[in-house]
Parts: structure tokens; C-alpha cells; sequence
């Protein structure tokens, strides 16, 4: 099809292989055109007939390829989504948007004056429990929301230093990987707190790099609590939501990170759907509990939302303006944590 849009992916790491080459293949009016590997054969084997580079400046070279994404590791972000935005290409950046909120300030004003298309891949608000949690709020059955808790958590008791990701370089820990999904959806939902209070902590033996984190989101009349930490045998809900009229509590995270790494595809019979057991439950007054179907997830929202974006049919769903904000509280939580006190929240640099 003419409207067809070619992409390249820089990087075939966890990212790379299974958040995007993946989706983007999957997605309708997007094609696979090329990879950026420097080594190894991984992505040759998994994609034979697409075209597998040793370097960025190569994938450059070929002018057809209109969409970049940028999946390396989040310390080379900024570099690598500068170096395409100068190459006048559309860009998306894998979560963490870029480290600090001044560079992701530089990279929206280079996008803008380029004209192109830069955003970030916050694909978990595509998550079937995310997408159920809107549902909830929009239908009012909670009454007035009073407390807000996502939790983000896993049980991986001995760090792998070898890892960046937990190496303690930069770039790396819990908060920048599951903090960025967790901020982005309670900034999705309720917008911008007044102010923020923050633990970032190093939970494990031999830790480099914070691997857990309390994030407390002050609104005027309800609290937002975000939750990480890589020390939890027994999980808690993924989302509880307590109001006025009842409550909200969902256990369990979204099958289709877990699917992908285990081979599924999104043409997998069943693929991003939840078994009853799974669903949330909604807790009335004066009815018994009752069980929430989980909505269907869909990491391809995001990828044919920028594709629609790209030939003027929507409008962007995931904004860097909202990255930058995502990576405000970043800097803004771990400030909190640092001075023990609770901090305001302050948007007005925002580009």
C-alpha cells in the first residue's frame, strides 16, 4: 500500500526484539525495513529478509526509511534520537525518554524546528489492566476517588551487575525502567499533582542501582501511590482504587510482555487477553463483589496511533511534551528522596 510506513529499529536487546520489531511488524501500515545490531546474529536469525546494520549512520543512508526507533540503552538515548532528528527522520524512543529534563527539552525544540515527529514508547498504556482501570474511572461507580495505588512488582533477589541496566551507570535502576510507566499513567489519568513525596532506595545485597521506589502524587482531594521494588515474593495488586462508593482491586500484570518473550505472536489465538481468574473485582456497598473483565491489551495502539499521526489521520497520543513531564518527576522524585521532605511539582519549564 502507498501509505505504507518504512522503519528502522536501532538496537535488538530486550526492547528492540520483543517491544518493537515485534509490534511494528504486527502492526498494519508499517513495515520492518531494517535493524541496527553491532553485533551478533540474533536479529538476522529472527528476521531474514530484512535488511541488519552495523551501524546507525548505515540505516541513515537509506533515504526510504521515514520512522527511526531509537531501543538502546536509555544513557544513549538523547545521543542517538539527536543524531536521527538531524537526519530529518520521525523518531520514537524506548522508555526512559532521555535522562534529564533539560535534554528532553533540547530534543522537542530540535523535533519542532525539523518538523518531525518525535515521542516515546509508553506502550503500557495499552495495557489490558490500564485500559480496564480508565474504563472504571470514566463509568463514576467508584464515586469520588480518594486513593490511587499501582504497583509495580517483581522478585529478582540477586542483582546482575553485569546488566546496565543494574550496573549503577547511568541510566539505569528501577525508577527510570518501571517508574516511567508508572508516572506516565497516573499523569494519563489525573494530569499534575500539587506536589510529591519519594523513596528511592537500594533494597538488595550487593545492589548498584536503586531497585525500588514509594512515589506519593499529591492531587486536592485524592493521593496517588506508585510502587516498585524487585523484592516482592508475594506481589501486591497491580491496582487498587479506593472511593467514595467503593472499590477497585486488580492483581496480576499484563500477559503480553510474557507472551511475546515466550514465542506468542499478536495473530496467537487469545493473544493480550486475560482468563476470568485474573480479573479485577469491584467492591460495592450492599452488593456482592463483582468481577471486571479485563480489557483486551494491544501494544499496536501505540504504533498505529504514530502511524496515523505520521500521514495526518489522528493526533499524537503519546506527546514529548508529556515525556518531558514523565522525566520532570523523575528528577523531581529522586530530589524528594535525597532531602527526606516532601517537594512541589513545578511544570513551568516545560518546552
Amino acid at each position: 500500500m502507498t501509505d505504507t510506513i518504512r522503519a528502522g529499529v536501532i538496537g535488538f536487546g530486550l526492547a528492540g526484539r520483543i517491544f518493537h520489531t515485534a509490534v511494528i511488524s504486527a502492526t498494519p501500515g508499517l513495515e520492518l525495513a531494517a535493524i541496527v545490531q553491532r553485533k551478533g546474529d540474533e536479529a538476522a536469525k529472527a528476521y531474514p529478509h530484512v535488511p541488519i546494520y552495523r551501524s546507525i549512520e548505515e540505516l541513515l543512508a537509506d533515504a526510504s526509511i521515514r520512522l527511526v526507533v531509537v531501543a538502546t540503552p536509555s544513557f544513549s538515548h538523547f545521543e542517538v534520537a539527536e543524531q536521527c532528528l538531524r537526519a530529518d527522520r520521525d523518531v520514537v524512543v524506548d522508555k526512559p525518554f532521555v535522562l534529564t529534563s533539560e535534554e528532553a527539552a533540547k530534543l522537542i525544540h530540535l523535533a519542532r524546528e525539523r518538523k518531525r515527529l518525535l515521542t516515546v514508547y509508553q506502550n503500557r498504556r495499552w495495557d489490558g489492566d490500564f485500559k480496564t482501570i480508565e474504563k472504571v474511572l470514566v463509568s463514576g461507580e467508584l464515586g469520588r476517588l480518594v486513593t490511587y495505588e499501582s504497583h509495580f512488582d517483581r522478585f529478582r533477589p540477586q542483582p546482575r551487575r553485569e546488566v546496565w541496566r543494574e550496573s549503577g551507570g547511568p541510566g539505569g535502576g528501577t525508577l527510570f525502567d518501571l517508574g516511567s510507566h508508572l508516572i506516565d499513567q497516573a499523569l494519563t489519568l489525573f494530569d499534575k499533582p500539587e506536589s510529591l513525596f519519594a523513596s528511592v532506595r537500594t533494597q538488595r545485597d550487593n545492589g548498584a542501582a536503586d531497585d525500588a521506589f514509594d512515589i506519593t502524587l499529591f492531587y486536592p482531594r485524592f493521593t496517588a501511590y506508585l510502587r516498585a521494588t524487585m523484592i516482592a515474593k508475594a506481589p501486591g495488586a497491580r491496582f487498587t482504587l479506593h472511593g467514595t462508593e467503593g472499590s477497585f482491586v486488580k492483581f496480576g500484570l499484563d500477559p503480553q510482555e510474557a507472551a511475546l518473550v515466550g514465542g506468542a505472536t499478536f495473530a496467537t489465538p487469545g493473544f493480550g487477553t486475560e482468563p476470568e481468574a485474573a480479573w479485577g473485582k469491584l467492591y460495592l456497598e450492599n452488593a456482592e463483589p463483582e468481577n471486571v473483565e479485563t480489557e483486551v491489551g494491544d501494544y499496536r495502539g501505540l504504533y498505529a496511533n504514530v502511524r496515523d499521526a505520521l500521514l495526518g489521520k489522528a493526533k499524537l497520543a503519546v506527546t514529548p511534551e508529556q515525556a518531558w513531564r514523565t522525566t520532570r518527576l523523575i528528577e523531581i522524585a529522586r530530589e524528594s528522596s535525597s532531602q527526606g521532605r516532601a517537594l512541589p511539582v513545578d511544570f513551568s519549564g516545560q518546552p
